[in-house]
Formats: structure tokens, sequence, C-alpha cells
């Protein structure tokens, strides 16, 4: 850690060079308040936060939760007075209070976060919320004439026995959602950009707010002279934008909440050029800009109206279906391929000694260094565990059967491991890059631009990139940029349909292995 924090930390960022590891103190904090901020930075940035747990499915799941509960209420109730006859009434009666009961919730904002943390405050409403949903059956039941087709006793026992059951859930589910708020998995971690008193502003508001979600820690800034104090009331500089760039790669970082005036367009437009390749959403607060919009245009963060910038890659419910996708499919395919992947490993073991499998480090999501399965393709004394040096044609490393696996790519197989098993690999999604992967001698983020974006995401066992045939050797830059355009696109255009494409498309791009050794 004194690496990063001599190299990353800093009133001024100096990427290292290739081949040094840290840069020597004395050439990056000068300072004793300088090397305060790095021992500080670097100490939040040591913390290891708990995973978030995306606040819209929770309270998808609550909905899903609590109609579940009146409805199987409604035939409890139906049950212990009536018993097992169904009548067509009775059964579109359950489901149609339910929905009406929920749509009524919804319009009441009870299945927020701070709705679960204050149940007292959110049964109130509920109840309110439920009552109107009989009523409206009621109504219902009155004008169309169809009173007799129930049980007055029914309908009382469903609303009293119901009403008792939400309650009892929501006490249960204010439980929860208070010890996850405790643990840190339901905050927004967020930091400031831009200090001075348009940074204090915001800060003052947001920490004014009640039940809220974010926490502030801490704020970044590019000056260093009297516009930009070390302490913005209680919350301390943690360094430059460079810095920040590290810091959210070393813990979680949730928001980025601008306080730039609109007017230092140049200003922001080169702090986004650096933090744009992050997953993290990026906001511009709007509270003391002169240009006013409407209010659509704006989105809120208690009272701070923001405009939107950048947004996280693939959040909330998509998460979900993403990793079920992998997870399901990944296991499906595992089972398919076990006997192909028996066989491979077999003539892996009688081509030349040694294991069947090797691990290798690459590049993940967030620039997370995750370690990947794959079948040896090389002689054992020969392995190339950090690429330094890539497989070209006719590599004398590689063995008789590592060429054929290499050409058809069966040797990437065992990464369904990864996907299945350890969660750090996604079926489809830009490839994971060895750590010292070149083009043309030059390291991958010098010859591109905006290079570590594709980190945005999982990195997957195949992807956009790979099914147009740019895969294999990168031996020129124009390669590498090809790939990592394909891999953007992905990034901006990801939907389950596409990834069902690519993988129904993989199979047939790997016909085509021009570049592959």
């Amino acid at each position: 850690m004194s690496a990063f924090a001599t190299d990353h930390f800093s009133s001024r960022h100096e990427p290292p060079s290739p081949g040094d590891s840290a840069q020597p103190a004395a050439s990056t904090a000068t300072s004793e308040e300088a090397n305060r901020r790095v021992a500080l930075a670097e100490s939040l940035a040591g913390l290891s936060p708990r995973p978030a747990y995306s606040t819209v499915v929770l309270a998808g799941l609550v909905r899903v939760l609590e109609l579940a509960v009146m409805a199987l209420s409604g035939f409890a109730a139906h049950i212990a007075y009536l018993g097992f006859g169904w009548s067509l009434d009775v059964l579109v009666a359950i489901p149609a209070i339910s929905l009406a009961a929920l749509a009524a919730f919804q319009a009441l904002s009870v299945n927020t976060v701070p709705a679960f943390r204050d149940p007292a405050w959110a049964m109130v409403r509920m109840a309110g919320g439920w009552s109107f949903a009989f009523l409206i059956a009621l109504a219902a039941i009155f004008f169309m004439k169809h009173d007799l087709a129930y049980s007055r006793v029914w309908l009382v026992s469903w609303f009293i026995f119901g009403f008792a059951l939400l309650m009892l859930d929501r006490v249960v589910v204010s439980v929860i959602v208070r010890r996850l708020t405790a643990s840190g998995s339901l905050e927004r971690r967020t930091v400031i950009v831009g200090g001075g008193p348009a940074g204090e502003e915001v800060l003052r508001e947001l920490a004014a707010q009640r039940h809220t979600d974010l926490r502030i820690c801490g704020v970044f800034d590019d000056r260093a002279d009297d516009r930009s104090p070390d302490v913005v009331i209680g919350f301390p500089k943690l360094g430059s934008v460079d810095d920040l760039v590290e810091f959210a790669r070393r813990t979680r970082i949730d928001l980025i909440i601008f306080t730039l005036p609109i007017t230092a367009e140049e200003r922001i437009l080169q702090m986004l050029r650096k933090l744009w390749v992050l997953p993290i959403d990026i906001r511009l607060a709007a509270h003391a800009a002169k240009l006013r919009f409407r209010p659509r245009s704006y989105s809120w963060i208690g009272s701070v109206p923001v405009l939107d910038v950048f947004d996280k890659p693939i959040t909330d419910w998509n998460v979900v279906a993403k990793s079920l996708f992998d997870r399901i499919v990944g296991a499906l395919l595992l089972v398919l391929l076990a006997p192909l992947m028996a066989l491979i490993a077999i003539a892996v073991r009688l081509d030349s000694k040694g294991p069947a499998l090797f691990r290798q480090k690459r590049h993940g999501f967030n620039n997370e260094e995750v370690e990947v399965f794959k079948f040896r393709s090389m002689y054992v004394d020969q392995l190339d565990h950090n690429v330094v040096k890539q497989v070209t044609r006719g590599d004398p490393r590689v063995t008789r059967v590592g060429r054929f696996i290499r050409k058809t790519s069966l040797d990437e197989l065992p990464q369904l491991f990864n996907v299945v098993f350890k969660g750090n690999l996604s079926l489809v999604g830009p490839r994971p890059h060895a750590l010292q992967a070149k083009a043309a001698e030059h390291p991958y983020e010098v010859v591109v631009d905006g290079y570590f974006a594709r980190h945005r995401v999982k990195p997957g066992i195949t992807g956009w990139a790979q099914i147009h045939g740019w895969r294999g050797e990168t031996d020129t830059p124009e390669k590498i940029q090809k790939r990592v355009e394909c891999d953007l696109y992905y990034i901006e255009n990801w939907s389950l349909l596409l990834d069902i494409y690519i993988l129904a498309a993989t199979p047939f791009a790997l016909i085509k292995a021009e570049n592959a050794y």
C-alpha cells in the first residue's frame, strides 16, 4: 500500500513508467498536508465496503412479496371459512383486489427505501391504500349486482387478516433494510468534484437531508490554491481527479457529483475525459447554474437538482437478468460440453507433461485483477503467465494440441467455471486481456485512448469483437483499436437479446480463425 499512497494519492499524478512499481515519495508529495491527505485517502480506499444492493431491485422484490401476501391471505381466509370450493368470481376478485392495493401503495410512495426504514409512516398510508382497494371492490360488486356471489364474512376476514400480514411484513422488511443500511449495502458511496463555495453549498444541502442513502467520502479538486480548501465543512479533500480514478478502483464508489458551474465547460470536459472510463454514475449539480431548464430535464438527489452526464451501464434489474442468464446458460453449457472438455484435458496431458489447466491473471471489471482458467496450450517450462510476448504463427512454445485448441478457442472453455462458480466472468462481454498485453510493443492503454472504459462491465468468454473477427494476435495498433471500439459498442447497446445473438454467432465466427495461433 505504500506504493499506492505515493503513486496515486499525491497532489500531482504521474503514472509510473513500464516496469516501475513505485515512484519516490519525494517526487509526489512534498508537504506534510499532502502526506496527510495521502494517508487519509489510502485509509478510505483500503476499506472493504460490502457490495451494494440495488434499491430498485429491493423495492421490486418487496412489491412482489406484498402482492403474494395479499393474494395468499385472501385464499387462506376463503379456505378457513368456505373451504376449497372456488367460484370464478372469487378467483377473479382475489388478484384484482390485490393488484388494486398494490397500485394504491405505489401511488402513496410506500415502496421506497425511506418508507421501508420508517414502517410507522408507511403503515398509515398502507392502511389507506388497502381500505381504498376494498372500497373500490365493494362498489364494483354493488353496481354489477354480484353481491350474492361473495361471502361478506370472507371479505371482512380477508380485509383484517390481510392487513395484519401486511403490517407484519412491513416490520420484517424494516428490520432487514435497517440492517442493510447499517452494513453499508444500501448506501451510495459518493464523492464531490470541485471544492470552494459551490462545493460547500452542495455538501451542506446533501448533509442536511434526512433518510438519505448517500455517504460522502470526500472531495476531489485539481486546484491546489485557496479556491479549493483542504477541508470543506468537515469533508476532506482527497486529491485531484487523477487520484479519483485510482481511488474508485481501490474502493467502491457509486456516484460522482460535479459542483462546477456549467460555464466551466472546458474544465468539466477535461475531467470527464478521465472519469468516463469508470463504472460509476456521474452527475452535474445544477442548483447554482444560471441556465435554468424545465423540471423534467433534471433528476434529483434529495433537494439537489442534477443533470445526468454518465450512467453506470447494466444496472438494477438488468444486472439480475444478465447474472441469471450467465449462471443458468453457463451451467447448461458446462453439462453439455463436459465430455468434450474431458477429451481435451486428456489430449493436453498426453501431448506434453504438465497439468491440463492453468490459471492466468487478467483485467476484470473496474480494472480489478481476476484469475481465469484455460486449457494449457504451451509447454510447461515456457508458459507465459503475464503474456509478455504474444503468441505468433508457428510459435515453438505452443504444443501440437495447443495449436488446435487455440485456433478454435477451445482453450477458453474452462472459463465456464469462472462464469458459473466464481461469477467474475460473463458469458458475453469484452474479452479479459492479460495484465501486460501489448500492441506493437506498446501497452493497450497507451495505444487506445479510453481503453479502460471497456472494463465498465464484466469481461466475457466471447463478445461483439470476437464475432466480428477481432480476436487473436494484436500486432498492430489498428487491431486493438477495432477490438475496443467493438467492446464499447457492446457496452452502450447491451441487451439480453444481443447476448443471445453473440452466443449463437460465436461458433460460426470461430471457423474464421485468421489471427488465432
